[in-house]
């Protein structure tokens, strides 16, 4: 369900604003996208969504592959992956296998560290952790 980002109609006392919000109505800018989860799944899936100004910007949906870079080394390399073994921004994600950033992902190469927004970004990024 979408999100309104817009002016309340009640003051912090609780008591009812009157103009311009008796009569002003709910606009299309003032409501945000439903939230899309990059899962972890068979394939890459991606989608364009338009934005303020005719710009886009990509979201990953489904994620089995990540570009990972080892420090030690200093190369990148494209890794599939398996399953999210730790997250930060919410333990249910882990159960989901749900990508974020800083979401630590078990691939073939060991566990890393995602470091892009793949909501923001479309493409998936990570660090190689040390065991």
């Amino acid at each position: 369900m979408a999100k309104w980002h817009g002016i309340s109609r009640r003051k912090p006392t609780g008591g009812r604003l009157k103009r311009p919000n008796r009569y002003r109505g709910k606009r299309r800018t003032e409501i945000s996208s439903e939230d899309q989860f990059a899962y972890v799944s068979s394939e890459d899936k991606r989608k364009n969504y338009r934005k303020r100004g005719n710009s886009q910007t990509v979201r990953v949906l489904g994620a089995n592959h990540i570009n990972v870079n080892d420090p030690k080394s200093g190369k990148t390399s494209r890794v599939t992956i398996k399953s999210v073994v730790d997250n930060g921004a919410d333990p249910n994600f882990v159960r989901r296998n749900i990508v974020t950033k800083g979401a630590v992902v078990e691939t073939e190469l060991g566990n890393v560290r995602v470091t892009s927004r793949p909501g923001m970004h479309g493409v998936i990024s990570g660090v190689l952790l040390e065991d």
